[in-house]
């Protein structure tokens, strides 16, 4: 398992300028948009909406704009037309990288991911090249505070049905499967425990180191540039940082 701490990496991706909160923003609208399509705007009987707002709020995305976002997909069903694409590939040395789009031009998307490896040191893939090297599960992240309880959390998220419970230093991380995150969450959510990050995601089984200081300028740079782009929803990679 990586050394590095996951809320590190949390609050650094919160912090970020205003542009790549818009960028953010922008993902998060098109989630919203796709789950109402999928299910309808009332996230009582939605529980993808639910699990997009969440998120959209977890990532300090303003009340507001989410309630702007799910009226707007609402009025415009037959416009709302984004597709999901993943693309896997290989950064420098190997290391296996997955790319989630959410787009409404597969060819442009296409194109920028190739271009974003490529230009990164590494090479666009197959379709299950490396995506058999990580497991997609429910992870919601914790931190930890001199008021957290961790039996109570823990306790909670069995109850609901987590399989797995790490307590770190900085925070716990809760692992469940895809099926039952939704209802995880929202227990927790219930319990009034607040979550830093609650999402499925690609989990690496395994890590690669990086010792060449020009390798990791490559995949650092790889990593930007698909980060940047706008139709990029979650890049997943198994490079040891």
């Amino acid at each position: 398992m990586s050394g590095h701490s996951k809320f590190a990496n949390i609050k650094h991706k919160k912090e970020k300028n205003d542009a790549a909160k818009g960028k953010i923003f922008t993902i998060l609208g098109r989630e919203l948009a796709v789950a109402v399509k999928a299910g309808g705007p009332d996230p009582a009987n939605n529980s993808r909406l639910r699990d997009a707002i969440a998120k959209a709020k977890s990532n300090n995305m303003p009340n507001d704009t989410i309630d702007r976002s799910i009226k707007k997909a609402a009025g415009n069903l037959d416009g709302v037309n984004y597709e999901s694409i993943t693309y896997e590939g290989y950064g420098p040395k190997g290391v296996a990288v997955i790319v989630e789009t959410l787009t409404d031009n597969k060819n442009r998307s296409a194109a920028n991911v190739r271009s974003a490896f490529t230009k990164g040191g590494g090479n666009m893939g197959t379709t299950g090249c490396v995506s058999f090297m990580f497991d997609e599960k429910g992870q919601i992240m914790i931190e930890k505070d001199e008021d957290t309880d961790f039996e109570t959390i823990e306790l909670t998220a069995i109850e609901a049905g987590a399989e797995d419970i790490n307590e770190e230093e900085d925070g716990i991380e809760i692992i469940t499967s895809p099926e039952d995150f939704s209802q995880v969450r929202e227990a927790l959510e219930k319990a009034g425990i607040i979550m830093a990050d609650a999402s499925i995601k690609m989990l690496p089984q395994t890590y690669t180191e990086l010792t060449e200081e020009e390798d990791v300028k490559k995949m650092i740079r790889l990593l930007d540039l698909l980060e940047n782009d706008d139709d990029v929803k979650n890049v997943y990679h198994n490079w040891d940082e």
